[in-house]
């Protein structure tokens, strides 16, 4: 199995006739944890639809674990081993928690499965008849990943995991991030909070204006002080 888990690849994509990612380039290595930055609007949520294939690319290729899978739908990237958590989250607010994951439920190697995701995520363990639109957002974030987790991806992609939560939620989420890299997932996240990926991340890509510019040790590029000056919100 390739030692790259998501290779992006000269990757142009369009919503319409608007571009949004220019020729980009992206390497995830397999177990790492890498984070995407850059401003709103840098084109970070673009990268991960782009590599889910909820975007257009009309040019360039989508590899995951060596797998070209460009131009594919997205249920054919999930099953070539990519997980995807929106910003959005997308709970279905009209079943439950435990109906949530009977939805992403999907048999792979990963072996995750309700007990497993509830050991994760105990607070959900005792909403198994909650309604999904009755969860707080933090709660909803925690049932997405643990809906994704569900499918069993050998690469998840989490877009902004920490966008809008309170402090003790991101908390939990970043601990959740690293033991999710500890049981062998990789991992790629989209943030514009510097501190919370640089307390996950091993990783870093900084783009800007659909490119990526600099990648490196995520330590490195958390105390560029140009990079985070030009690039990146304080």
């Amino acid at each position: 199995m390739s030692e790259i888990a998501l290779r992006l690849s000269g990757i142009d994509a369009f919503y319409g006739a608007a571009q949004a990612l220019f020729g980009l380039e992206l390497d995830v290595p397999r177990g790492s944890i890498t984070v995407l930055l850059g401003r709103n609007g840098a084109g970070k949520s673009t990268t991960l639809k782009a590599a889910m294939g909820l975007v257009a690319v009309r040019s360039g290729t989508v590899q995951v674990d060596g797998a070209d899978v460009t131009g594919a739908p997205p249920y054919r990237i999930s099953r070539a081993g990519l997980g995807y958590v929106p910003e959005t989250r997308r709970v279905f607010a009209d079943l439950t928690v435990d109906e949530n994951l009977m939805v992403g439920e999907r048999a792979g190697p990963g072996g995750w499965n309700r007990e497993r995701v509830f050991d994760l995520f105990p607070a959900l363990a005792g909403m198994r008849d909650r309604l999904g639109g009755q969860l707080s957002g933090g709660e909803q974030q925690m049932l997405t990943i643990a809906r994704t987790l569900m499918g069993n991806p050998r690469t998840m992609l989490l877009d902004e995991p920490s966008e809008g939560l309170a402090p003790v939620v991101v908390e939990q989420i970043a601990a959740t991030v690293t033991t999710l890299a500890r049981e062998g997932l990789t991992v790629l996240l989209s943030e514009q909070n510097v501190r919370f990926a640089a307390h996950v991340a091993d990783r870093a890509a900084v783009i800007e204006r659909g490119r990526i510019l600099v990648e490196g040790p995520i330590a490195e590029i958390a105390a560029d002080d140009a990079v985070r000056d030009a690039y990146l919100t304080p």
